[in-house]
């Protein structure tokens, strides 16, 4: 099978335009459109749809087309080769049958109607390395739609556009327009563009190029803006993300025009082109739980080697504490995580920390500082355990022995008074609060105040009033003897500081 569809690859890039509308007319499809654009559906319809009916058209198509140039007497006018048809060319000048070509010496996924920087034609074989980019977590890849290409530039103008010719097969329609949407007009199933630096030493990360523009069809797309910087002297930054082209894209067997302008300011760029599925933070963290969940016994084994004696060390370590308080947002661990790299037992909630990755992505561990990718994440399985059977806590101790025990700190002391508070009685007429008894009695004294004239606090629209003391009814003999006392007191020794009542307005304490 795999020899057939090389086979017929080889004869449809030996097809005339006839040939190729009347191969693509065969089965339904668009016969408009340049050589190139038709060469590419051609090629999708024999790699991705290829049928017996479909491969005996083009062996038809083929034999009648060289049948015709057999017949043909006498040396054909010298004409320039064009760069689709050049294998062709060299089988009209065999005498021999054609045999069909080797597959390693065509690079067949770059001819789908890949045609970048305006070069329609075969790209030369390299050796060097291929550019690759960094697996993103919150996007699966379906399908590599355009290798990553390097931007070249067409002359010595700053600004650069270099366009990209591709279409997609009715598969990839289906999986787009049956997607679900993330939210309105977005679907899970996209067309996305990447870009990054041409380095191909090591996995590169998505960075855009100066003077950005990305045009699909005859429309432009929204590229990531700049974060403003609070901090004077420093240059705002830009988040470099997949862009998300499909909304902008034909869902049929037309061919779409991906159009990028760039900056050429001496670095070198590469764009590549994939189908993906976006997925949230939910999904991520349901696949976490699925198959990053590590044993409790095997966290215990970790805990046990952090606190293994060393003999060189002047100072044994007897344990060691960690917070139930997750540090990204201060509240409990719902579920512990932390990376398979950190040197720490501390660990950070999954939830918030996938949510954040989900709108910003860093993936730095919030404890360390260190990178804590998502493929490196692992749940805490003797720390889940033990947020189930501690609530009461918010902060465990682990022993040498792989134990541990909570750490209770002690609850902060009330400012209220030690003693029960005794709440002055309702407002009487004249809209003052009856003097309580101390004593039991009806009549007896508060303190040092006699009952006739007790310091009370009013109570208006619920806030308590001014301290009021009743001068105009009768004192008994003793009170006026306190006051002939207090009276010569000033007069020797001057004026006295003025008595505050004891008590707070409207409490007094039961004891």
């Amino acid at each position: 099978m795999a020899a057939e569809l090389v086979e017929a690859k080889n004869m449809v890039m030996s097809f005339r335009v006839s040939d190729l509308q009347m191969l693509l007319g065969f089965v339904g499809r668009s016969k408009s459109g340049l050589k190139h654009e038709l060469v590419t559906r051609a090629l999708q319809l024999v790699q991705f749809d290829c049928s017996p009916e479909l491969f005996k058209k083009i062996k038809e198509l083929y034999e009648t087309r060289y049948a015709k140039k057999s017949a043909e007497p006498g040396p054909q006018p010298h004409r320039p080769l064009d760069p689709l048809t050049m294998h062709s060319a060299y089988d009209r000048a065999s005498t021999v049958p054609r045999t069909p070509l080797s597959g390693p010496n065509i690079d067949y996924p770059v001819l789908y109607g890949k045609y970048l920087n305006g070069l329609g034609r075969l790209p030369t074989k390299t050796l060097k390395p291929e550019v690759r980019l960094v697996k993103l977590p919150f996007f699966n890849m379906l399908d590599e739609l355009l290798k990553p290409t390097e931007l070249v530039p067409q002359n010595s103008e700053k600004l650069q556009e270099s366009p990209c010719i591709f279409a997609l097969t009715p598969r990839q329609v289906e999986l787009i327009r049956n997607s679900r949407e993330l939210q309105p007009g977005v679907k899970a199933v996209q067309v996305v563009l990447r870009i990054c630096y041409s380095d191909a030493s090591c996995p590169q990360e998505d960075q855009y190029p100066p003077n950005i523009a990305v045009k699909v069809n005859h429309s432009y797309c929204s590229v990531p803006g700049y974060y403003p910087s609070n901090k004077p002297g420093v240059e705002p930054k830009r988040p470099c993300r997949p862009i998300n082209l499909t909304h902008l894209m034909y869902l049929s067997s037309a061919t779409n025009r991906i159009t990028v302008t760039w900056g050429n300011y001496g670095k070198s760029y590469s764009v590549a082109l994939y189908l993906v599925r976006q997925l949230t933070s939910a999904e991520l963290l349901q696949r976490l739980r699925t198959i990053g969940v590590k044993h409790p016994e095997l966290c215990k084994a970790l805990v046990k080697e952090k606190l293994r004696l060393d003999p060189d060390s002047e100072i044994a370590t007897t344990g060691v504490r960690v917070s139930l308080i997750c540090p990204l947002v201060k509240m409990r661990l719902s579920v512990p995580c932390r990376a398979e790299t950190c040197a720490h037992l501390q660990c950070f909630d999954a939830v918030f920390y996938l949510q954040m990755n989900e709108k910003k992505p860093t993936w730095l561990c919030p404890v360390c500082d260190k990178p804590a990718p998502y493929d490196q994440l692992i749940i805490d399985g003797l720390l889940s355990k033990i947020l189930s059977e501690c609530e009461d806590a918010d902060e465990i101790e682990y022993l040498v022995d792989g134990s541990w025990c909570p750490i209770r700190t002690e609850k902060e002391r009330s400012c209220s008074p030690q003693g029960p508070i005794l709440v002055l009685g309702t407002s009487d007429a004249s809209g003052l609060l009856p003097t309580p008894s101390v004593n039991g009695g009806s009549g007896g004294t508060l303190g040092s105040v006699s009952s006739g004239a007790a310091s009370v606090g009013s109570v208006e629209n619920g806030k308590p009033g001014t301290d009021v003391v009743d001068l105009t009814l009768d004192s008994s003999s003793s009170s006026e003897e306190d006051d002939e006392e207090e009276d010569e007191d000033e007069d020797e020794e001057g004026p006295r500081p003025k008595r505050r009542c004891p008590f707070q307005k409207g409490l007094v304490p039961a004891c």
